[in-house]
């Protein structure tokens, strides 16, 4: 008999071990204002309830299927890479070297026909 009503306060507990309906009422205000606390009349106010006990509370509205409206936006995510750029430019620097290297007998017949041009200039002009 006794084991009995053990079993049943234990299951009455288990179901009400909780209330957050209760609790996302009392601290809705508080909530609302910010995550971490907010400004009143320049002074900071943290908030009434812990952040372990936020926490809780949010867990159990979320695992009940309800919306949590209190959270912070989130932020844009960051575009800088880490690492050094040479390293990350690497392959793309050998393919335009490469790309330059098959034009290289070209570019010095270029180089040496502007030389010959400036230097017949030269000479045509110091006669």
């Amino acid at each position: 008999m006794a084991s009995k009503a053990v079993k049943t306060v234990a299951k009455a507990v288990s179901e009400y071990q909780y209330p957050w309906k209760e609790k996302l009422a009392k601290h809705k205000n508080e909530l609302s204002r910010g995550v971490w606390g907010y400004w009143n009349l320049g002074a900071w106010k943290p908030l009434h309830i812990s952040g372990r006990r936020r926490a809780r509370l949010r867990k159990e509205v979320l695992l009940a299927g309800e919306d949590w409206p209190y959270d912070p936006e989130r932020k844009e995510m960051r575009t800088k890479m880490k690492g050094h750029k040479c390293d990350r430019i690497s392959a793309e620097r050998r393919a335009n070297t490469a790309k330059l290297m098959e034009q290289m007998p070209e570019m010095l017949l270029a180089y040496k026909k502007r030389r010959w041009e400036k230097k017949m200039k030269e000479e045509d002009k110091n006669k």
